[in-house]
């Protein structure tokens, strides 16, 4: 049994691309639905109950396109609604943003591991449950990755503001000692070669969770029997609640 319905990506904005690329990799035959928020962007402070609501419109929508397979590509929009959605779009299958916390936690030799993300997504209790699950005798420093959302949004993220960005952000885990650290946001992968540049010669691994995700996108479409069939062609399709000037974006952004 075959499936050739799409499988949707979800983000408050671009960030999710990142997932895109990941879930495209490793699943080149299936088709990919993106709706990048854009109208809304960004989450990271906004009230929890907000933030539930435009997941949710978000999902409704992918799901009235026909998607087989939802993925919540927004590490706020999964702190904040996870469990509502799966609750409320059962059976479809909902992959959500896991804090990459337990890898970098049993990886770390310096026994300090920094996480960079929003003010949501730190607040949240995902993120609480997971840091105390795994972190036990490991020191975790937060950060929130202030105006990193907005560089990308703006096509900025190789520009002097954004090494200034982050550098202030990273300060104090590596002053500490990180030699791992985790992005809590999908938008901040798009930053990887500026904080590369700023922590080059200190020991220091990156840890992205979107090749994670994807690895969970297949194993949930095999176990449901949802693959596509062999000779589909594979669509790749971009909405968003913004303009179409926004969507252009989000298409171009997604195959540079």
């Amino acid at each position: 049994m075959t499936n050739d319905a799409p499988i949707g990506i979800y983000d408050s904005g671009l960030g999710g691309l990142t997932v895109w690329r990941e879930v495209r990799r490793a699943l080149p035959g299936e088709s990919l639905l993106y709706l990048g928020d854009g109208k809304n962007c960004p989450y990271g402070s906004r009230p929890r109950e907000e933030v539930c609501a435009l997941a949710d419109a978000a999902v409704e929508r992918l799901v009235a396109e026909g998607c087989k397979l939802v993925v919540v590509a927004c590490n706020t929009a999964t702190a904040a609604a996870i469990d509502f959605l799966r609750g409320k779009y059962a059976p479809m299958p909902i992959v959500g943003m896991e804090p990459a916390v337990k890898p970098a936690c049993l990886a770390t030799r310096s026994g300090v591991v920094g996480v960079l993300a929003t003010e949501r997504s730190l607040d949240g209790e995902l993120f609480r449950r997971t840091a105390e699950r795994y972190g036990r005798g490991v020191e975790v420093v937060t950060a929130p990755g202030r105006g990193f959302v907005e560089l990308v949004e703006s096509d900025s993220e190789r520009t002097p503001e954004a090494e200034a960005c982050v550098r202030a952000a990273v300060a104090e885990m590596l002053a500490r000692g990180a030699d791992q650290i985790v992005l809590g946001c999908t938008h901040y992968p798009f930053l990887l070669p500026v904080l590369e540049r700023v922590v080059a010669g200190r020991g220091v691994t990156i840890v992205d969770p979107s090749p994670a995700v994807a690895r969970r996108v297949v194993q949930l479409l095999d176990a449901g029997d949802l693959r596509a069939a062999a000779d589909h062609v594979p669509a790749y399709g971009f909405l968003t609640f913004a303009d179409e000037a926004y969507r252009r974006k989000l298409e171009a952004k997604a195959f540079r």
